[in-house]
């Protein structure tokens, strides 16, 4: 993925300013900026920053993406808490996607948790579009 390029999250910014940093390493400050590298991570194919940013509480032990899956956009539509000095935070998005002919978009309401200073995803309740 091209660094100058604008970030897949739908964010705006460059990749390289956005969630490169953090698919090469870099806590993300917020809930909601850990949710955007995580759909980036789900975009590229990142199975590795899936697993290292999922708390090991509710983690599957199989992360292994669909190679066909394609993740089209994203729309932050909420943010509950999820700050730098919070300790929990909700994120809600609608995420596009397309698998062969099929196409859709995902609703969820994810939960994450703050804990030494850095931020992971818990789990996500999907809702109807």
């Amino acid at each position: 993925m091209a660094g100058r390029g604008p970030c897949p999250c739908g964010s705006g910014d460059r990749f390289d300013g956005c969630c490169a940093p953090a698919l090469q390493g870099t806590p993300p400050p917020t809930a909601e900026a850990l949710m955007r590298s995580r759909y980036t991570a789900f975009v590229v194919g990142d199975e590795r920053h899936l697993a290292a940013t999922w708390h090991p509480g509710t983690r599957p032990e199989d992360l292994s993406l669909d190679p066909a899956q394609r993740w089209t956009g994203l729309d932050v539509v909420a943010v509950e808490g999820g700050g730098e000095d919070d300790a929990r935070g909700v994120v809600e998005f609608h995420a596009a996607w397309r698998h062969g002919r099929d196409q859709g978009v995902l609703h969820e309401r994810s939960r994450f948790l703050r804990r030494s200073g850095r931020w992971w995803y818990v789990d996500g309740e999907i809702r109807p579009s």
